[in-house]
């Protein structure tokens, strides 16, 4: 039998193939804390708000996911996305890893780890390859990523 919060990761998985954020959203903590390289740090609702925009707009959209491990407190999974990025048009695969903290039987901290070079470089195409290395040019993208959930947000009275 598996340990309840292995059960919880697949939940949140699962959902995000089928692009329910309502239940991947319902896995977290009210206080959940993210993080990845492109949105940065996010917090309770914006965090569940960076989901719903997510799988809103996610187009010819994949994903598959394994070696999920977690006990009482900690977790991991590895996943990967298959998606074409919106700006550009340009096809993605992002393998990520992903560390979990849970208390009370939800995700209260969700920390995802992927190589920013690499995704630039598929989404951006030549731009990307060129430039994603530059920590100017992962700002701007960490801030346009965070003025794209703002805007969501503030379309769904969620500011």
């Amino acid at each position: 039998m598996s340990h309840p919060n292995t059960e919880l990761i697949e939940r949140f998985y699962t959902a995000f193939q089928r692009r329910d954020a309502e239940t991947m959203v319902a896995c977290y903590a009210d206080d959940v804390v993210f993080s990845d390289p492109a949105f940065g740090e996010l917090q309770g609702a914006e965090a569940h708000d960076m989901w719903r925009m997510l799988v809103a707009g996610a187009q010819d959209f994949s994903l598959t996911f394994d070696s999920i491990t977690a006990d009482d407190h900690t977790g991991r999974a590895h996943w990967e996305a298959g998606y074409l990025f919106s700006q550009t048009g340009c096809p993605v695969v992002n393998k990520i890893d992903a560390r979990f903290v849970f208390r009370d039987g939800l995700i209260v901290e969700h920390r995802d780890s992927f190589d920013l070079w690499l995704w630039m470089r598929q989404a951006m195409g030549v731009r990307g390859t060129l430039l994603g290395w530059s920590p100017l040019v992962r700002r701007m993208l960490r801030a346009q990523a965070r003025r794209g959930l703002a805007s969501y947000r503030n379309r769904q009275n969620r500011g």
